[in-house]
């Protein structure tokens, strides 16, 4: 019999400003006889974050601190075998984060992120998906604002539609999102990333596609699609190239609730046209930017991974992702994910929730690269509408509010 590991959870990265968050959401949630550490490259920074926990909670003042840097192999393997689930915060992702995936699908420890880097997703896939698989480890990517409430809210969609008649078709989704809050500093360093890697990052995707298995007798679409104006959320509807539909779609494959002919869709929903081609403007130029490291490195620093808001300006950041679903057969279900701050408090609430989900709750058997949706699903959800995001179904078109 394998001897148990001595920590249920080991959150990587606790000393950056996401790290933090997530770490004080779980020392006021974490159940009770639950283990856990803190890992990170410098053990002063560690105590400090330790000290601040014990302030919520006394018994946070024993937390074990792993030091370990994000490019030290040997000493990530040891934090990756120590534990039953992993989760890194440590980002841009494609800057740091292979070792630590590589440390847990050799260790056959769970590992959960928060990247929306998706050449690092294709890269950690082509690399690490099969040792996963033979260890039993569940690497789940993408477990914060990118691309919980999309991926969840997606499969929330679906079983809202079959809950009121059988198989549906051909069934079509799209996601309109809006938000207000700041971008995170790693948000926007991982986007630069991305931008200034494009090529690398289509080579990725072609390298993936030549070898994932593609579902049997079924069709999985995620149409950039168009600009336009949308009736059913009085809304100008942008196409928004993030991680998003990727994680769908790979939730789609594997899923066959998701049925025979499945497409997604996702767009950013803006209120006026002028606001809405601005915003595409502003996308460009990064893009452009993005190409020249002078300029590139000039955005760097004006939002630096580990910036962050105040709380009373997070308190003051919501989003909302509303779904339109129509099946073949004529049927549409209106739904909404929604919650407060998207990039900071909300994303450390859905990691945390993620991580705890992956240790405690009874789950499908699962290894492996995956997503929120397959590895997790249902009881996901359920722990994040007890956190206070609401999924909710709709009974009219949604409109804005």
């Amino acid at each position: 019999m394998t001897a148990p590991r001595p920590y249920d959870l080991v959150l990587f990265g606790a000393t950056g400003f996401t790290g933090g968050l997530t770490a004080e959401y779980l020392a006021r949630t974490v159940p009770e006889g639950c283990r856990w550490a803190l890992a990170g490259r410098d053990e002063r920074r560690l105590a400090a974050v330790r000290a601040k926990l014990a302030g919520i909670d006394p018994r946070c003042a024993d937390l074990p601190l792993l030091v370990a840097d994000a490019a030290d192999r040997e000493a990530l393997r040891e934090v990756a075998a120590s534990a039953r689930v992993v989760v890194s915060t440590v980002g841009p992702y494609l800057r740091h984060g292979e070792p630590l995936v590589a440390a847990c699908a050799e260790s056959g420890t769970d590992y959960v992120d928060l990247t929306g880097e998706p050449e690092f997703v294709d890269r950690m896939y082509l690399r690490h998906h099969e040792r996963a698989l033979a260890t039993g480890a569940r690497l789940v990517h993408a477990c914060g604002f990118d691309s919980v409430p999309h991926d969840l809210g997606v499969l929330f969609t679906v079983e809202e539609l079959l809950r009121h008649g059988g198989p549906a078709g051909r069934l079509s989704v799209a996601g309109f999102v809006r938000a207000g809050g700041t971008v995170s500093g790693g948000t926007f360093a991982s986007a630069m990333t991305a931008f200034s890697r494009l090529r690398a990052m289509a080579q990725a995707a072609r390298a993936r596609r030549a070898v994932e298995p593609r579902p049997k007798g079924r069709l999985v679409r995620t149409p950039i699609g168009r600009p336009h104006r949308s009736r059913p959320v009085r809304a100008w509807a942008v196409p928004m190239p993030t991680i998003d539909p990727q994680v769908v779609s790979r939730s789609a494959a594997a899923l066959d609730g998701y049925g025979p002919d499945f497409g997604y869709t996702h767009y950013a929903a803006v209120r006026r046209l002028p606001i809405a081609l601005a915003g595409g403007a502003a996308v460009a130029l990064l893009v452009l930017a993005a190409q020249l490291p002078p300029l590139r490195r000039a955005l760097g620093r004006l939002r630096k991974p580990g910036d962050g808001p105040s709380a009373e300006q997070r308190a003051r950041s919501w989003f909302s992702v509303r779904f339109v679903a129509r099946a073949e057969d004529g049927r549409t279900v209106f739904t909404e994910v929604s919650g407060g701050d998207p990039g900071y408090q909300e994303t450390a609430k859905m990691l945390a929730e993620s991580a705890l989900c992956l240790a405690y709750d009874d789950l499908p058997p699962v290894a492996g690269q995956s997503t929120t949706a397959v590895a997790m699903g249902r009881p996901l959800i359920d722990r994040l509408v007890a956190a206070g995001i609401s999924f909710r179904v709709l009974d009219t078109p949604p409109g804005l509010g």
